[in-house]
């Protein structure tokens, strides 16, 4: 809540200094603002699958690392998934941006590896994230993602999927942070 809640804080104070520097138009600062209205809404959409993760994740009760990768966007929110997994389950976690994988992280990806990805539509970011995911899958490593509801690329490629609803990038944050604090 803590996450989510800063998130929030962060993107209305961003939103406020971007309008007043005038670095951001009315119509897109009209846009962000209409979808952060939305955004409880999405919340509770995502909440919804509640019961399906807590039995999803009894599929990883004897794993004992994971690796989180994000890009942009997505890597703090990999941070904070790593962090929760790690206060909750004492178990061996790690977050890293996707966009530094090749420099040391893809020669721990193994089958025994749970990769978590957050890998939502949209953004220049997200062939990249791609490109991850296919080098994971390569060298064997589990992937699971939470994806956006209309996302077939990464769906067909990951293990196993979580979905979140569509929307604007720079709050995608709020929503896939949940799942992997659930």
């Amino acid at each position: 809540k803590a996450f989510t809640g800063q998130v929030t804080v962060l993107t209305l104070l961003a939103l406020a200094l971007g309008r007043e520097k005038g670095t951001l138009s009315e119509e897109e600062y009209h846009r962000v603002v209409k979808e952060l209205v939305a955004v409880p809404e999405k919340m509770r959409t995502v909440l919804k699958q509640h019961s399906f993760i807590a039995d999803f994740s009894k599929m990883f009760t004897y794993a004992r690392n994971f690796i989180y990768l994000g890009r942009g966007y997505a890597f703090p929110v990999a941070l904070e998934g790593a962090l929760k997994l790690k206060e909750i389950s004492y178990i061996h976690a790690e977050g890293y941006p996707a966009a530094e994988m090749k420099h040391g992280p893809i020669a721990l990806i193994s089958q025994k590896k749970q990769i978590v990805v957050i890998a939502p539509m949209g953004g220049v970011v997200y062939d990249k994230v791609v490109s991850n995911i296919q080098e994971v899958k390569a060298r064997k490593g589990k992937i699971i993602a939470v994806v956006s509801e209309n996302d077939r690329t990464v769906r067909e490629m990951a293990d196993h999927v979580i979905t979140i609803p569509e929307t604007d990038e720079c709050l995608y944050p709020i929503l896939t942070s949940i799942p992997l604090q659930l």
